[in-house]
This record gives C-alpha cells, structure tokens and sequence, in this order.
C-alpha cells in the first residue's frame, strides 16, 4: 500500500515537533525515517499510525484519506522498540493474539502461526515464554505478531535501539531478507545512519520537524542536499571551508592541481583503516587511507604532505565548524 503525508504540522504546546512534512512512500517500499533524536520522526511515524492525531494535513493509504481513521481500521502494523509482549502467553499465542481478538478460524490461526514462526526462525521456541527469548529474538516474535494479521503497512519505531551492536547488525540484515521475501510497505524510523543506509530503499532525512532531503542511500551520501545531511549521514572533515568526506582525500608527497600544504600530527589505526590528521593552515584535517596505500607512502608524525580532493567527490560549503567532536560512524 501506498502512502501519501501532505502538509501535516503537530506540535506539542509551543514546541513544534512537524511542520508541513510532504513526503511519498511507493507501495512495497522499504523507508527509513532518519534524524536526530527529538527530529520528529517517531512523531510522524505515530500519525500515520493514527496514535497520534495531527493539527494540520493529510494522510492517505492506498489512495484513501485516513486522516482521521482509528489505527484498527488503518490495516497497520506496529513494532515498538520495547517488544511490548504478553509476558505470561507463549511465543506462539503472542504471535496469534491479533488473529484471536479477529475471531479468525482455529485451523486458520494455527497455520498462520507456524508460518511465521518458521518465517522469523523461531518455530523451535513457540511454547516458550517471552522472558526465556534473547533480545533479538523477542524483537523477531514481536514482527511476527505485527505481520500475521497482513497488515497493508508495517511500522517500526527504532525497532533495534534497545539491542547490543552485534544483534542489530545480524536483525538489520535479517529484516532487509525479510522485506524480500515479504514485501509489505515498510517504514521504520532509526537514529543510526549506517542502519538506515545498509537496510532502506529510500530515506526521508527529518531534523527540528522538517524535511532536509528524500532519496536512495545512495543518493543522500554522495549528494547530500545540504550542511545538515552531510555532516549526518557519514564522517565529515573540512578543507578550505568545504565539508569533504575523509576517504575522499588523497595524501602526497608534492604539490599538484587544488592541493593543499600541510604537516601530519596524528596517526591512527583502526582495524584496516589508517586515520590521518593534518594540518593544514591552522586547521585539523582528517584523512582516512587503506594500509596499503599509507604503507606505500610511508608517512610518519610530523611528515610535510600536500591534502587533495579526490575528482567527483561530494562537496557541501561548512556552515560551521567541523571539530574534534564531529562522530565518525563505526
């Protein structure tokens, strides 16, 4: 199903959490809601639901205003970060509960359950209670529940953020397979850029309650619209008083076309990555290298090198500074 959000604003008292979020999203789409925290995305992703109601515009699904439709007519399903199970039903009657309260035939129900269990490769733990699962699997049964009442619409509000590292990298990868297999309209809403870059089809970049920037992954990280997603989405250094990213700067000995003079202060490794600062007229410059290149170079602390852009790469003027404090996503 597709969705349509047209002009919607809500705010909070005075704190205006959106204002006039116009955004598509395709029948069989996998998008990601992506921003910092207090961004407005949760807040966008509840009104589509229809738990929150907005001030002002429209939202249709499937072509239908469903503005002011009650979430259980909405054909939505809804996966919060905390699992929200029924801790004293088995994984199974978790998973069945939206088909029990639809009065769905027994038969029907036992089917469509051991379906999804075997979907979500949780059919040997279907008579466990939630509290016998690990984190990610509760976080798969809690999918499961969502999917089995086939829902036109899945909705996942930071879906991964109360797992460790590891466990959402191998869920992220899970539910990228999973959308394959299933193609519900999917959004699901992340703080994690990797997360929304490796599993999106499209991305809808939201901070302060606007809409910086919509595209593909790839779209969003090699041309960035703006200051704001370019210092997001990715590691960012500065040189000349443009935003650059690290491993679009190449170190050399001489001088040549746009290069910049300067002097090493720091190296770092980290795993197969070689970070390098420079600096440059005053100014810390940061550049990332494979081991191969930096051992070909052989560089060391306090070397005189000359900073140049690779040809192509994407540029966005700074707006402001760009220190020490900047993340740089693992």
């Amino acid at each position: 199903m597709s969705i349509e959000i047209r002009g919607v604003s809500k705010r909070f008292g005075d704190f205006v959490a959106l204002e006039d979020i116009n955004v598509s999203i395709p029948t069989g789409q996998l998008t990601a809601l992506l921003g910092p925290s207090g961004g407005g995305k949760s807040t966008l992703l509840r009104i589509i639901a229809g738990l929150e109601e907005a001030d002002a515009g429209t939202i249709e699904i499937e072509g239908v205003d469903a503005t002011h439709v009650s979430p259980q007519k909405r054909n939505v399903g809804f996966v919060f970060q905390h699992y929200a199970a029924f801790k004293h039903l088995s994984v199974r009657r978790n998973v069945a509960f939206g088909l029990e309260i639809r009065k769905r035939p027994k038969a029907e129900i036992k089917e469509r359950v051991q379906e999804l269990l075997e979907l979500v490769h949780l059919e040997q733990f279907g008579d466990r209670l939630p509290s016998q699962l690990s984190g990610g699997q509760r976080q798969r049964m809690a999918l499961a529940r969502a999917l089995a009442v086939n829902p036109g619409v899945l909705l996942l509000d930071e879906p991964f953020g109360a797992l460790d590292a590891q466990v959402r990298k191998e869920l992220r990868d899970w539910l990228r397979r999973l959308h394959d297999e299933v193609p519900v309209t999917t959004v699901f809403v992340t703080h994690d850029q990797e997360e929304a870059l490796e599993v999106a089809d499209e991305i809808v970049v939201i901070s302060q309650g606007r809409v910086e920037q919509v595209g593909t992954p790839d779209d969003l990280y090699d041309r960035p619209a703006n200051d704001f997603v370019m210092r997001f989405l990715g590691p960012v250094t500065a040189l000349g008083g443009d935003l650059v990213r690290p491993h679009d700067l190449e170190l050399g000995l001489t001088p040549g076309p746009g290069s910049h003079p300067g002097t090493i202060t720091r190296i770092t490794r980290v795993g197969f990555e070689i970070r390098v600062e420079v600096d440059v007229a005053g100014s810390t410059v940061l550049v990332t290298m494979n081991r191969t290149d930096f051992r070909q170079l052989d560089l060391d602390v306090g070397a005189p090198v000359h900073v140049r852009l690779v040809p192509g790469a994407p540029v966005v003027p700074a707006a402001g500074p760009v220190g020490d404090a900047d993340p740089i996503p693992a």
